[in-house]
């Protein structure tokens, strides 16, 4: 069982990413020198530099990393823009007049070859598109067979992208490509994704005593503070609410009668709509997450006596090919190492004497919902608490399982009303718990950000990479699981895609690409479809395999480790 290791890690289930080079996936801030040693992890001085209200001014010594990181976390999310600027729609990537095309197709194939796609991006009237940033998404699939495979699409940032398609099934297969979002539209994401406009906002809850013995509540906004000159108020306007240990800041419009202190519940408020009229169209539903015609020819795939895929065991050190698997059946079929089914008894058996920490965001909470429904002899415990904002607990006596879930701090949009209290910040819960090898904790971390400054959402992260190695430090025997965000809304994919690129999947047990099991299963979708709960499961306690190079000591402590783990 997964259990048993002491480090594990999930082979790269990747999602569509397509258009970055492959190793570039591997230069992200947490990118170990050569997977054996651990340089000392030392935080540049701080330089002096103008302030306003881009994010793109904070420095890296703001976000609590080195230069270094984050001039390869920018290397590894780089995404290329149009080379003019765009005045009409007309100039933008057409769904309707975009193609794809296999090339030199064969009557017939065996399982284990590839075919080879070409898609040429066209403007709406008809012109081939000079350059690239379009996001493309490809795969192979068979409806009947319930049969899919995605591939990785190459950008040759001329107007052209090639896809390299494996056959994994017998039987047949049809290609299928859809324009998630043209390189224009991408652009305006990119620039809005690294503004510090406020594009969301939400509610502060002050409650407290009045005269007469009355209760005064008071509703004001609330919003991220970020960076020096990053409120989104000026002046005297607000109560500043400051996380001690993580040093993130939290602004509320100061209450008119009641003091700061009172902030008592949190709900998600409006969202404002930053894009001009001209943006609005390059959005519209008709040119956002559109399959483009193709070769809809019907591809022969026979039977092979070479073996594809793999039966070993999962074990430390194995390597994550592109494609790391496909559904057949609607099961997940991995290519990294033997994968199965589990029955509701071998979840119980395989969680026995374990205490499961989910943390996150709803789809973790989709997990806990799972386990409810799977795990035999396992209830919830009333903790009066909303089921969908938690904390929630549940608990089987007889193989003395816990697990547990709760929803990560603040920027956090959901539409109820939860008390301030019960939003911890992923960081300072993982710094509470002892761990051990009855302890897995698993976290994501991505949705409720996509309104954020990317540089944001990188010293989030670096806050949980410190936790975490404590934690692995004091109890090497932790399992812990980081599941990467689901692509949320269509407006936002390309996001998604960017940050799961900035997580430090190298110094995990597992790193769950769960976009890439979504978006192979289905055409598209956020919270996982039920009958898809059970691939994202079986990965996660059952293709756990060890992974050389983590540093198990704060990395600010030593100068070089060298990792003798195996």
């Amino acid at each position: 069982m997964f259990l048993t290791h002491k480090l594990t890690y999930i082979g790269e289930q990747q999602t569509w990413s397509h258009h970055l080079r492959r190793n570039q996936m591997h230069q992200a801030i947490w990118a170990l020198n050569g997977g054996i040693h651990i340089k000392q992890f030392q935080p540049p001085r701080p330089k002096p530099v103008p302030r306003n209200n881009s994010s793109s001014i904070i420095s890296a010594f703001d976000m609590g990393i080195s230069d270094e990181e984050w001039q390869r976390l920018q290397k590894a999310i780089d995404w290329p823009i149009p080379d003019q600027e765009i005045t009409h729609l007309s100039q933008s990537t057409s769904p309707v007049h975009s193609t794809f095309s296999i090339v030199g197709l064969k009557e017939s194939y065996k399982v284990g070859e590839k075919i080879s796609v070409i898609i040429t991006a066209r403007d709406h009237n008809k012109n081939l598109k000079r350059y690239g940033g379009d996001y493309f998404k490809a795969k192979l699939f068979n409806a009947k067979l319930k049969a899919s495979v995605y591939g990785e699409v190459v950008d040759h940032r001329n107007g052209t992208y090639s896809v390299a398609l494996l056959l994994p099934w017998e039987g047949q297969a049809q290609v299928f490509v859809r324009l998630e979002h043209s390189s224009e539209v991408v652009q305006i994401l990119k620039k809005y994704r690294e503004s510090s406009f406020p594009r969301t906002h939400f509610s502060g809850y002050f409650e407290g005593p009045g005269p007469n013995k009355t209760r005064i509540l008071e509703v004001v906004e609330c919003n991220l503070k970020w960076g020096a000159d990053g409120s989104w108020r000026k002046g005297d306007c607000c109560c500043e609410h400051k996380d001690i240990k993580t040093g993130t800041v939290w602004q509320c419009e100061r209450p008119k009668k009641l003091s700061c202190d009172k902030l008592v519940r949190h709900s998600g408020g409006r969202l404002e709509n930053p894009l001009n009229l001209f943006e609005q169209q390059l959005f519209t539903q008709n040119l956002t997450n559109v399959a483009i015609k193709g070769d809809k020819k019907i591809i022969n795939i026979l039977p092979s006596t070479a073996p594809i895929g793999t039966m070993e065991k999962c074990r430390s050190g194995m390597t994550t090919p592109v494609p790391a698997g496909f559904y057949l059946n609607d099961v997940w079929k991995s290519f990294v190492c033997n994968t199965r089914q589990f029955s509701p008894a071998q979840m119980a058996n395989c969680l026995k004497n374990k205490i499961v920490y989910l943390m996150g965001d709803s789809t973790t909470r989709q997990w806990f919902e799972f386990l409810e429904i799977k795990v035999p002899g396992i209830k919830r415990m009333d903790l009066h608490t909303h089921p969908g904002g938690g904390p929630l607990m549940a608990v089987e006596l007889k193989n003395n399982i816990i697990v547990h879930w709760r929803v990560h701090g603040v920027p956090l949009r959901f539409g109820k009303v939860m008390p301030i209290t019960d939003l911890h910040y992923i960081s300072n819960d993982i710094d509470e718990i002892a761990g051990g090898a009855h302890a897995v904790v698993v976290f994501t971390y991505c949705a409720h950000l996509v309104f954020h400054p990317i540089t944001f959402y990188v010293y989030e992260v670096a806050k949980i990479r410190q936790s975490v190695v404590e934690l692995l430090s004091r109890a090497p025997e932790t399992t812990v699981v980081i599941k990467s965000g689901n692509t949320a809304g269509l407006k936002v994919c390309w996001i998604c895609k960017v940050e799961y690129k900035i997580h430090p999947e190298d110094c995990y047990e597992g790193f769950i690409k769960a976009g890439a099991l979504a978006h192979v299963y289905s055409i598209f979708c956020h919270h996982t479809e039920p009958s898809s709960y059970d691939c994202h499961f079986t990965v996660s306690i059952h293709q756990l395999y060890g992974r050389k190079g983590c540093s198990r000591v704060p990395l600010h402590k030593k100068n070089e480790i060298k990792n003798n783990n195996n």
